[in-house]
């Protein structure tokens, strides 16, 4: 059976924003999550099936640049679980595949650290590789400013420096030096590191 990654995750600080700050980033999070299959509950916290396992890390990091762009309060503590995604899936928080217990179990974890992130699959070798990605992850991610996460959302869709200095209005020193701040050069590396470690799994 295929792989699928189940994110388990909440938004930090939510209740410390404005009402209208709250309302904007819900509806930044719905947008950026219309193709995937996922739940809301208890307000700030949610579950998202990444049917494509390797995409779920920059999935995770859209979603933590789209709330710091708000407001540096913001951030999105989450678990990723990589396996089987067990029977057909029509409620994901009654799902009770492999991903799934290993999403909500590694999520459990979170609340007794001060981590944000944690990546875990059915394969402890893996795991070890896994463990080291998120930390690098969750590090430099960790004193991104506002600005900075603007330009980490665009260049996590994809764009380049030059596009980004024409659609944000910005010139290209300081879309560079903003790249260069957040980390952008180590943060693109940590996330092919994690698409090979995982393409280890299916084999």
């Amino acid at each position: 059976m295929a792989l699928v990654a189940v994110i388990t995750a909440d938004i930090v600080n939510s209740t410390l924003v404005s009402p209208a700050t709250a309302k904007k980033m819900m509806e930044k999070l719905v947008l950026l999550l219309k193709d995937y299959p996922h739940e809301f509950y208890r307000g700030d916290s949610l579950q998202i099936l990444v049917p494509q396992p390797a995409n779920a890390l920059t999935l995770l990091m859209q979603l933590r640049t789209e709330v710091r762009k708000l407001s540096a309060l913001l951030d999105v503590r989450a678990a990723i679980g990589i396996g089987e995604a067990g029977a057909s899936v029509k409620n994901l928080r009654m799902a009770s595949g492999e991903a799934f217990i290993l999403s909500g179990r590694s999520f459990d974890l979170l609340a007794e650290k001060n981590d944000k992130l944690v990546i875990r699959t059915g394969s402890n070798v893996v795991n070890y590789g896994l463990s080291a990605v998120a930390s690098f992850a969750d590090y430099i991610f960790k004193h991104v400013t506002e600005k900075q996460a603007g330009v980490l959302a665009e260049l996590l869709k994809g764009f380049s420096q030059l596009e980004i200095t024409k659609k944000l209005k910005k010139s290209p020193s300081t879309i560079s030096q903003h790249a260069q701040a957040a980390g952008w050069t180590t943060l693109s590396r940590v996330l092919e590191d994690y698409k090979n470690l995982i393409s280890v799994i299916g084999k």
